[in-house]
């Protein structure tokens, strides 16, 4: 009759254990509640990928990224990562000078819970629901899609429409009374 206890385990038997990549890079970029409440981009700063050292942000990103498709992340750290932006600090400083200008005009609202990982987002609140009757609001949001990292979209109703690309600070500074026009 054959014994029905099993094997003592070897070395070689023991499970071997991966870092579950998805789960990491969703704890690097979680924000914590206390977040929600920030009114510049700022404030928003207290996940991991904003606060480790930044070879091991680009590290895990890299790894990340690589196992299936886009994932969600700062658009700064997109733009670092593919060698268009020198660094972290350069993102924050672009996020900080878009404060620094809409935060202290009237009808600019800081709004902290983008989408997951990114950096929260501008609404002119004048251009919601006013005599134009439009049911978004004008949105001013950073983005990795060219070097000028700024994308205005245009206050709508119904389907989205393309995002305006915006020349940097000065371009934003430049258009903004036509973008705070429609109310």
């Amino acid at each position: 009759m054959g014994s029905t206890i099993p094997r003592a385990r070897v070395e070689d038997d023991a499970p071997r254990l991966e870092p579950m990549l998805d789960l990491e890079w969703s704890r690097a970029i979680e924000l914590p509640q206390a977040a929600m409440t920030a009114t510049t981009p700022a404030e928003l700063r207290r996940a991991w990928v904003h606060r480790a050292p930044e070879d091991s942000v680009l590290a895990l990103f890299r790894a990340s990224a690589g196992m299936g498709g886009p994932i969600p992340a700062p658009w700064w750290l997109r733009a670092v990562a593919d060698g268009r932006l020198d660094s972290r600090e350069q993102g924050f400083r672009v996020e900080d000078r878009i404060a620094q200008l809409l935060g202290p005009r009237p009808g600019w609202e800081f709004v902290p819970w983008a989408a997951d990982g990114e950096s929260g987002y501008w609404e002119f609140m004048p251009s919601e629901r006013g005599k134009s009757g439009h049911a978004i609001p004008t949105t001013v949001m950073n983005t990795d899609r060219h070097p000028g990292w700024i994308d205005v979209l245009p206050a709508h109703t119904g389907r989205t429409p393309d995002p305006i690309p915006v020349a940097g600070l000065a371009g934003l500074r430049s258009r903004l009374g036509v973008f705070e026009a429609v109310r």
